[in-house]
This record gives C-alpha cells, structure tokens and sequence, in this order.
C-alpha cells in the first residue's frame, strides 16, 4: 500500500458526523422554507421530517460513539 495517510476509524466517524450535521441543517432549512409556501404538500414535509429524524439519530449514535464512557 502507497497510502500517505490512512484515516482512523475515529477520524472516518468525526467527518461522517460532520456530514450528517451538515444535511440536519439542510433539511431543517427546506422545511421552514417549505412550511413558509402556501402550496406545500403535507406528505413532502411530513417525509423531510421524518428524514430530518433518521438523521438526527444518527447523529447521536455517531456522538455516542465517539464520547468516552466515564463511570462515576
């Protein structure tokens, strides 16, 4: 292998975590300007919501995994 500089595991998650962030902000920007348009369908927003959701946990587990456990 000629690889200058392979990327951690914790790295890979840092910018994966970034990217998800990054389309959170995305679809929370489209459905206000959505919910903004009178001539929205609710199925449209109800279904960018619902992505805005999956992403949010996936935001979280990436989050979760990257925090250390500290026991009290």
């Amino acid at each position: 292998m000629n690889s200058q500089h392979e990327m951690s595991h914790e790295e890979i998650a840092r910018a994966r975590l970034e990217v998800l962030r990054r389309e959170h902000r995305d679809l929370d920007e489209a459905i206000a300007a959505l919910s903004a348009a009178s001539m929205t369908s609710a199925l449209t927003l109800q279904r960018l919501k619902r992505q805005k959701l999956v992403l949010k946990d996936q935001i979280s587990r990436l989050e979760d995994e990257l925090t250390p456990d500290i026991i009290a």
